[in-house]
């Protein structure tokens, strides 16, 4: 996440320093797109996820339409909690982050796999399908 709030924050700011000479920058706020990458993270299944031809989508209406930011709904959602209520946000996203272990891809070839809380999978019953 840090790398990617750190070309967010560059990208704010070439954009300002560059606009007088046409050239336009568009931050995308994608979901996790469904590819074989994350095929191996069974947990994945259960989470809102981005088709590859919607993800594409998304990149075709930036080169098309240039806006500065494209993103879902949940997305903008999200952000304007994080505006208004920063600190809500904050432990929002902590509690879902801490609710979902490590997937056994991650830990490696001897990880265990990993088991859901009764709340992790309540979330992701809830969660599923929302990527609009």
């Amino acid at each position: 996440m840090a790398s990617k709030a750190a070309l967010d924050a560059w990208t704010r700011c070439a954009s300002s320093e560059f606009a007088d000479q046409g050239v336009t920058f568009t931050t995308i706020n994608m979901l996790l797109v469904r590819t074989p990458m994350i095929a191996p993270t069974g947990l994945y299944n259960n989470v809102p996820t981005l088709s590859p031809e919607e993800a594409a989508d998304m990149i075709a209406q930036a080169c098309i339409f240039k806006p500065v930011h494209i993103a879902t709904r949940l997305g903008l959602t999200g952000q304007i909690l994080h505006a208004a209520l920063p600190r809500v946000a904050q432990i929002a996203m902590n509690t879902s982050f801490r609710m979902f272990p490590d997937s056994s891809a991650a830990k490696g070839p001897k990880g265990d796999k990993p088991k859901l809380s009764a709340e992790a999978v309540a979330m992701q019953q809830m969660m599923r399908g929302i990527h609009f």
